[in-house]
């Protein structure tokens, strides 16, 4: 089967920049966030009496988190700020267009009824990522609140919404949870769409290029 494309810009520099550096954040605070959660290896890792695993552990969990925070603020730049696909308005199901390709995702990844090409995220994804970044400003908020515990208006608002600091913590630990199963769905997704439909999802974070099809494809 042989299919006919044409290559198109989808996605500017600080939009697969920010991909990038929301993907290795998270990847970096998965694992230290979790040997927070329960250091299982202390005692190996440790050299010395002032080794301070856990506190360097801590420590990396930290800058990732501002990495991370720097991420979630550029991408909420670009969905105003950003070109045609990188915008807000492009993906969510708030038009005809998007509402009619909310449905016709769910349908293509069912196997009911492909999709027809789209330059940009569809309207399910697009769902999918607004659901992630308010999670993702959850995380944030939450984790301010367990480092800063001098901080009184931090102190105060974080009380106002999760009543302490151990339910904060269980919020943040739990939410960790979702995290990995989107990183998961996200890569089977991208890497699914491209075995598909070859319109270059993957290569398209790295080189910003999509490809769609021109014409229908021809049985050889």
């Amino acid at each position: 089967m042989r299919y006919e494309f044409e290559k198109y810009r989808a996605f500017g520099a600080l939009y697969r920049i920010t991909h990038w550096v929301f993907a290795g954040s998270c990847i970096v605070l998965l694992f230290t966030g979790y040997y927070i959660y329960e250091p299982w290896f202390t005692t190996m890792l440790e050299i010395g009496y002032d080794d301070f695993t856990v506190a360097n552990v801590r420590f990396m969990h930290f800058v990732a988190a501002y990495a991370f925070m720097g991420a979630v603020i550029a991408r909420f730049y670009l969905w105003f700020f950003g070109n045609k696909q990188e915008r807000i308005t492009d993906a969510l199901p708030v038009t005809k267009r998007n509402i009619k390709n909310f449905w016709g995702a769910i349908l293509n990844y069912l196997y009911i009824k492909f999709h027809v090409p789209r330059l940009g995220h569809n309207a399910l994804a697009g769902t999918t990522y607004l659901v992630t970044f308010l999670l993702s400003m959850v995380m944030i908020f939450s984790g301010f609140y367990l480092l800063f515990p001098e901080s009184v208006q931090l102190q105060a608002w974080g009380g106002a919404i999760f009543g302490s600091q151990q339910t904060a913590r269980f919020v943040h630990f739990i939410l960790m949870f979702y995290f990995i199963f989107f990183a998961m769905v996200h890569i089977y997704i991208a890497i699914w769409n491209d075995v598909m439909f070859g319109e270059g999802v993957v290569s398209a974070i790295i080189s910003g290029s999509k490809f769609l099809h021109l014409k229908r494809p021809k049985v050889d």
